[in-house]
């Protein structure tokens, strides 16, 4: 049996003051996943439209295999406006092709060849993806080494708490920004004044293997049940964030795939992700100093 790695969600244009670069964290996870060498796939829906076909031949062009079903409605776009920083704000465009992935017989065979998949709640703010997510989830194999990331990338209004909930009792590893957890702390009740705290709690409450925080330019934790690592950000000139965070999830679940240890597996995301940061756009190819 082939081992996927699979991005499952949206794709789409951002839509960028310079102009627009392939988006969505689906497609910037299976890209940098592919560069560590491993069989990956974005799975999402475009538009039959030249947005939606521009989309295929640029996947093509960057050898990013897909499995894109499509439908009546467009291919999906985001404004993205970047403050000083290069921090983006986005406005992302609603009833789109991605709201409405389809749970196919092909899809189920892909699911059950998928040893690693990453997905968020931005795609589940639709009655149908959001059940083919979940249909993908519970059809994957089972077993310890196989890994559901739950990059939660919480956009505007697009998500709600059934939605939160459900996805952490599907998943294994939460990767959450240190603004959602306080978000997710609230809606918990947490009394632990701490992220440790917090995140430990997660933890057990949700059975996951592992909580990845994340927290900017303080630095990234990733968090057991038995142990804690934490890496400072690497000082660089950034040119914008885009794609940063999916670059690191991506270089985080590769190099725990090829059997290293937590902690390399971190530093190896940070140093990604702190590269990323210095390019414009979401994929660039890394350096061979990053890949394994």
């Amino acid at each position: 049996m082939e081992k996927l790695i699979v991005g499952l969600g949206e794709i789409l244009w951002d839509m960028l003051p310079e102009g627009k670069q392939l988006g969505g964290a689906p497609s910037n996870f299976a890209f940098h996943t592919t560069q560590f060498g491993f069989k990956s796939k974005v799975v999402s829906a475009i538009g039959d439209d030249v947005l939606g076909q521009e989309i295929v031949d640029l996947l093509k062009q960057r050898n990013i295999d897909f499995y894109l079903s499509k439908n009546n409605y467009s291919t999906g776009t985001v404004q993205v406006q970047l403050d000083s920083n290069g921090v983006p704000t986005y406005q992302i465009t609603e009833e789109v092709a991605w709201d409405y992935i389809p749970f196919t017989e092909e899809l189920k065979e892909i699911a059950k060849q998928t040893i690693c998949v990453c997905f968020g709640t931005l795609a589940q703010r639709n009655e149908m993806s959001r059940n083919t997510v979940l249909k993908f989830l519970q059809n994957m194999p089972k077993g310890n080494t196989v890994l559901k990331i739950l990059d939660i990338n919480l956009r505007q209004n697009f998500y709600t708490w059934p939605t939160i909930e459900q996805s952490l009792y599907a998943c294994n590893i939460l990767k959450i920004n240190d603004e959602e957890l306080i978000l997710l702390s609230k809606k918990l009740g947490l009394t632990h004044k701490n992220i440790q705290g917090q995140c430990q709690f997660i933890l057990q409450l949700y059975s996951l293997k592992m909580v990845i925080l994340t927290c900017g330019v303080k630095g990234s934790y990733v968090f057991t049940p038995e142990k804690e690592s934490f890496k400072p950000t690497t000082p660089i000139e950034v040119v914008d964030t885009v794609g940063a965070g999916d670059s690191f999830t991506a270089a985080f679940c590769a190099t725990l795939l090829k059997g290293k240890s937590i902690e390399e597996a971190h530093q190896r995301a940070v140093d990604v992700s702190a590269y990323i940061c210095t390019c414009a756009g979401a994929m660039p190819m890394l350096k061979e100093e990053h890949i394994l």
